[in-house]
């Protein structure tokens, strides 16, 4: 067998899910398109992993996202004809491998594609909507073909299970990302501040939490970098805002332990750092849509607040009191997404997905539309 991931060239959720579906399966080699052992080298084995040809490019590690037009063919390039079993870990790219009709490609998928379903945050992340619109046109059209490949889908939350039956016309079975215990422990939320963790990209609308934050006039402190933190950082001038930058593993328990409550102001297709605050003992306050509505158990893990605006996210801020929040059921709470739990039940469904048999799919039609 063979495991498939989109790139292994940034810390993310995504990439910390992946290493315990590369954990679940040791001996199987990574197909990916980028990856940088100094980011993601602790996660997953480097003599394992197999990249495409784009690792090759000078500007690769910084500005893999100006290379979307690139990945379809990186992903289609791999040659996987060896295999009798893929397992796949996307966002968008990995679904599209090709490999043999009798074979069979599992595909765990973290969200539909946002270029398809959210054209707008996606452009806007790229910078040039009306230059890259024919661009995205293109990928939206390869999307819908690469879904069609894989035998069976695996979603991360039931928020995209129907996100992918709504996009792709797939069923999907559910299994909840794991959250990596050991990385945290319960803190006393004695610092004095807000949190937020998250990569700084303009649909993660962290500028909802630095308004919502002045206006409570509270301390936010914000982990994480991105494309959008230079605006953000404008936006913030003035404000009770710092910004933290990237954090090791080491300093990131420190700051989640230390801080009153997380914040999430995106929309999140399942939000693993609300797991995260959790298993170190601190409620998020979530804007409830998505995936928070099944990680986060309002007046008991957390709170969620309903319009995505600075006034909402101050209104719930106000009412913060610890007193409403046990750490240790916080904990409780977040060990029932165990990385052992995700591991056991993932090799259940691929089983069970290889007991199925393969899906003899129409590879002619691929070839008149490349």
């Amino acid at each position: 067998m063979a495991l498939v991931h989109d790139y292994l060239n940034q810390r993310g959720g995504a990439e910390r899910v992946f290493a315990h579906i590369a954990r679940a399966y040791p001996d199987a080699p990574i197909y990916t398109a980028l990856f940088d052992p100094k980011a993601t080298g602790d996660l997953v084995d480097a003599a394992r992993v197999r990249t495409s040809a784009l690792q090759r490019l000078p500007f690769a590690r910084r500005g893999f996202r100006w290379l979307a037009p690139f990945y379809p063919a990186a992903f289609e390039g791999f040659d996987l004809s060896a295999y009798d079993l893929i397992v796949s870990s996307t966002t968008a790219w990995a679904k599209g491998v090709r490999f043999r009709y009798d074979a069979v490609h599992v595909c765990y998928i973290n969200t539909v594609s946002r270029f398809a379903f959210a054209y707008d945050q996606y452009v806007g992340g790229l910078g040039a909507a009306r230059l890259a619109r024919p661009l995205v046109s293109r990928l939206v059209d390869w999307d819908a073909r690469a879904a069609a490949r894989p035998t069976a889908y695996i979603a991360n939350s039931r928020n995209v299970a129907e996100r992918v039956h709504r996009y792709y016309g797939r069923n999907a079975r559910v299994l909840h990302c794991p959250v990596d215990l050991d990385r945290f422990n319960v803190g006393g939320g004695l610092g004095g501040y807000f949190l937020v963790v998250s990569r700084l990209l303009p649909y993660k609308r962290v500028d909802i939490a630095i308004a919502g934050c002045a206006l409570a006039n509270v301390e936010l402190k914000i982990v994480g970098v991105g494309p959008a933190e230079k605006a953000l950082k404008r936006a913030a001038v003035g404000t009770r805002t710092e910004f933290l930058g990237a954090l090791s593993d080491e300093e990131l328990r420190t700051v989640v332990g230390r801080a009153r409550a997380v914040i999430v102001t995106a929309e999140e297709d399942y939000g693993l750092v609300a797991l995260e605050a959790n298993a170190s003992g601190r409620p998020v306050f979530a804007y409830g849509a998505g995936g928070a509505l099944e990680t986060i158990v309002p007046g008991v893990t957390g709170e969620h607040f309903f319009e995505q605006s600075p006034a909402a996210l101050a209104a719930v801020v106000a009412e913060y009191d610890p007193r409403r929040y046990d750490p240790a059921i916080l904990r409780a709470h977040a060990m029932t997404f165990s990385p052992a739990r995700f591991i056991e039940r993932l090799r259940a469904l691929v089983d069970e997905a290889v007991r199925a048999g393969p899906t003899v799919r129409d590879f002619a039609q691929e070839r008149e539309h490349p």
